[in-house]
């Protein structure tokens, strides 16, 4: 796996022209929005404040969403060969990034992220980068996000200039990786190889965001590895089906994550600075809404490493 890896990242990096970006052959198109006349606010920094700093540019504005059907790749994987493949077409990578240290869920949602399933995020593995060159005296921006599924890549590529430049799927050799992911042991190891893990056995009413009475193992196991690691922080990224509206089921999914938070410090003598709490609503499905049993599945709340310093 590593060779065939080595051999489509050194071809990645070297098969497109100045003037595109090359996909290897199990890259799909999965999602396109062009506009001639238009502009983006390409994100140039972390999360802070508030807010994100951008710089912005007008001119011929493409979005695409790629997914790469492989299993076990990581978001460094995906944008590394476009970061060679940018630099040798003489873009100055300005601004680069992974999920906590961009800001995690907050920059995630102050940037132009097209919608699932076309494109996911996974908010404990995503990678960032924004890079700028000159040409013909004006500016061109394109920014890269990476992020993967149990089961696919996805990389959006957001560009703006003077003129449309193509993104193109090349036949560079597949990327597919035949390592098994780790099973699913203890809490601690979950976490320690994925960086986020599901928290099994929960309860909701349909609706609902009131934990049911419990106990649950997850959350004892939860807080046990917390109390092992006492600067360690993490999120509660709370998720639900798709019934209903956007708006309301991110509102629902937080207040999921919050109730599992306030169960962790009542209950189980969490250190409230070790935990925030998040909703996703119906943006990162496990499984498909058009069954119950992928509609089940979906209704979840997930725990993700986000810091290793507690204030």
């Amino acid at each position: 796996m590593r060779a065939t890896l080595s051999l489509w990242l050194s071809l990645f990096a070297s098969a497109l022209s100045a003037q595109s970006l090359s996909f290897p052959s199990n890259a799909v198109l999965a999602r396109e929005t062009v506009s001639a006349r238009d502009s983006y606010a390409m994100p140039v920094g972390p999360w802070g404040d508030g807010h994100v700093e951008t710089q912005t540019v007008e001119g011929h504005v493409t979005q695409q969403a790629w997914k790469i059907a492989a299993t076990g790749l990581t978001a460094l994987q995906l944008v590394r060969p476009l970061r060679d493949q940018l630099r040798n077409d003489g873009f100055e990578v300005v601004f680069e990034c992974r999920d906590t240290a961009c800001g995690g869920f907050d920059f995630r949602f102050a940037t132009v992220v097209l919608p699932p399933p076309e494109m996911q995020v996974n908010l404990g593995d995503f990678r960032y980068l924004a890079a700028r060159r000159i040409v013909d005296g004006a500016p061109e921006l394109i920014s890269v996000l990476a992020s993967r599924s149990a089961n696919a890549g996805f990389v959006q590529v957001n560009r703006v200039g003077a003129q449309q430049v193509d993104l193109v799927e090349t036949a560079a050799p597949a990327i597919r990786s035949t390592e098994t992911q780790a099973q699913a042991g203890s809490m601690a190891e979950t976490l320690a190889v994925e960086g986020h893990a599901v928290l099994e056995g929960l309860s909701f009413e349909l609706g609902s965001s009131q934990l049911a009475a419990g106990p649950f193992d997850a959350l004892q196991s939860l807080a046990d590895y917390l109390a092992a690691q006492p600067d360690l922080v993490v999120a509660l990224v709370g998720h639900t089906d798709s019934s209903g509206s956007l708006d309301g089921n991110i509102a629902l999914s937080k207040r999921r994550a919050g109730s599992v938070l306030e169960r962790l410090v009542a209950d189980y003598g969490v250190a409230r600075r070790q935990l925030d709490a998040q909703g996703m609503g119906y943006l990162a499905p496990l499984a498909s809404n058009l069954t119950e049993a992928g509609r089940d599945a979906n209704r979840r709340v997930e725990v993700i490493i986000t810091s290793i310093e507690a204030n």
